[in-house]
């Protein structure tokens, strides 16, 4: 991999994590387009998606902060109820992460037609987000929270995106857009964080040598940096953008990126 290809990887990673056009998807996209093999997409992958959790803590330290406050009070109180609904959250997508993760694993290396049905149907659900009109609840409760971790778990798909699908999935529920977005953000935290975990094992067992294939400490490097830095300019940009519910232009970009991967490899 070459220093600009871990450049536009890593901005792509960082700001499509946050921004509801799938992270999967488009660096599935960009590795098919710079040819990267699996091992040193792999290798990457890791790399960029710790740095977009460094970008969200970065971002919101002060809830992180407030979250931890509350919860060391050891009172039921609203930092404790914060973390025990993204502790729900987390449940569906930890079922699949250990038990199905060869077979998700199997589903990125199908080509670019699974991107863009996810890409569409990620459309889909911003779409009807976008349109839907339910009743706004001021506080996610835990069957709610549970519902979105669904929706977060479906998103391991390559091009359905996780903070589209969750935050799409709560704006229907009817919980409110400023805890939303929020709520999407922290939850992702501890998935990404023992993806990696599980990345890396899976790395060890080849050799480090061989999982990093032909890359180098550099584009590691500038890729996590990019990441990072778009990370957090994404991050703070797409909490005001679901407090003002302009998803419907992110929809209309995901039906048309959908489209691409589906038709341009027929020619």
């Amino acid at each position: 991999m070459e220093w600009f290809e871990s450049l536009i990887l890593g901005i792509i990673q960082g700001l499509t994590e946050y921004l509801p056009v799938s992270s999967s998807g488009h660096l599935t996209i960009g590795a098919n387009l710079f040819g990267l093999n699996g091992e040193e997409n792999l290798a990457f992958t890791i790399t960029v998606h710790v740095a977009t959790v460094l970008s969200t803590i970065v971002i919101l330290w002060k809830e992180i902060v407030w979250l931890f406050q509350d919860f060391f009070k050891f009172k039921w109180n609203e930092g404790t109820k914060y973390i025990v609904n993204i502790i729900i959250s987390m449940i569906p997508v930890g079922i699949v992460g250990l038990l199905f993760k060869d077979q998700v694993e199997a589903i990125f290396g199908s080509g670019l037609l699974v991107v863009g049905i996810c890409l569409l149907v990620t459309a889909s659900l911003l779409a009807f987000s976008y349109w839907a009109k339910p009743r706004q609840r001021d506080h996610i409760s835990p069957w709610h929270a549970f519902v979105i971790g669904i929706a977060q778990a479906l998103a391991v798909l390559p091009g359905l995106s996780r903070s589209g699908s969750t935050i799409a999935t709560g704006l229907l529920l009817g919980n409110s857009k400023e805890k939303l977005a929020q709520f999407s953000f922290l939850m992702v935290i501890p998935p990404i964080l023992g993806e990696a975990l599980l990345d890396v094992k899976d790395m060890a067992e080849l050799g480090v040598s061989n999982a990093m294939g032909g890359l180098s400490a550099s584009s590691l490097i500038i890729g996590f940096l990019a990441a990072f830095i778009s990370g957090c300019f994404a991050c703070k940009w797409m909490i005001n953008i679901v407090k003002k519910g302009k998803l419907i232009w992110f929809a209309i970009y995901c039906a048309i990126v959908g489209i691409l991967a589906i038709v341009l490899p027929l020619f």
